[in-house]
């Protein structure tokens, strides 16, 4: 026996604990949250009682952001709270190692984006056409597309004419549409002055001049203009992105330090 000497016993960080397993459980409140409203969606639309249904949606649904961005919350939320918690070295290692994955994947997309901007360019185009097709069949893609193109002020993927290619809006002969040649009331132009949406607005103006088209909708497509945001609030944009990724290597960085409390605690419990 060692008189006269004090060893210092290692010991769990409470602060890196209790603010771990703080941060997660608004993380984890948020996750369940968002598939609560993805869920609640699915069950309005009928979905949840005839699951095949899925398959006959014909553009992206926007309940599947909701309910994989919840998914992904819950998941890193309860690893990282319960692990906090329990000082569970296993659930620990796997929210920061799953952090880091969705880290890695934000990072390689940021990357592949910049070098195939043309490519990003042609599959958004593709992406918005045939969403465009299938606007009438659901009715939260419906909403997205007439807020993507109130908001950049803009109609179609890169013009009015996109809209031949729902069965509604196209200029065919054969359409029976009373919206036969027109766009959607997001398309249009707003009067300030008018206080009640107008959703006749669109009807037949694309059978029009393109100088009388040009009074009444949005000339130019959603592609560019989205290019044009972009350039705009690229400051802002990348702050965004720069802070998700700092707070992301924050929640790893205190993970991993809290598993080595953990482990060092349990080593010195083995010596003693």
């Amino acid at each position: 026996m060692m008189s006269g000497k004090h060893f210092k016993a290692h010991e769990v960080s409470c602060c890196i604990k209790y603010f771990i397993f703080g941060f997660n459980i608004i993380f984890w409140f948020l996750g369940v949250a968002f598939l609560a409203i993805g869920l609640w969606a699915w069950s309005e639309k009928g979905v949840l009682s005839n699951i095949s249904s899925i398959t006959d949606l014909g553009g992206f649904d926007p309940v599947w952001l909701f309910l994989v961005v919840g998914g992904v919350m819950f998941i890193l939320g309860f690893a990282g709270c319960i692990g906090a918690l329990r000082e569970n070295s296993f659930l620990l290692k796997f929210f920061s190692v799953f952090l880091g994955i969705i880290f890695f994947l934000e990072l390689t997309a940021g990357v592949l984006a910049f070098v195939f901007k043309d490519w990003i360019k042609d599959q958004l185009n593709f992406f918005i056409n045939n969403n465009i097709r299938a606007y009438r069949d659901d009715i939260d893609l419906q909403n997205l597309i007439d807020f993507t193109q109130e908001y950049w002020e803009c109609c179609g993927a890169f013009g009015a004419d996109d809209w031949n290619l729902n069965i509604y809006f196209n200029c065919t002969d054969s359409n029976p549409s009373r919206e036969k040649c027109g766009v959607p009331f997001s398309c249009c132009t707003k009067d300030p002055a008018e206080d009640v949406i107008n959703t006749q607005c669109g009807y037949d103006i694309r059978a029009k001049p393109d100088s009388d088209q040009r009074s009444f909708i949005y000339i130019k497509g959603c592609v560019p203009q989205f290019e044009k945001w972009l350039q705009d609030n690229l400051t802002v944009v990348a702050g965004i992105f720069i802070g998700i990724a700092l707070l992301q290597i924050f929640g790893i960085c205190l993970a991993q330090n809290l598993v080595s409390d953990i482990e060092a605690v349990r080593e010195s419990c083995l010596f003693t």
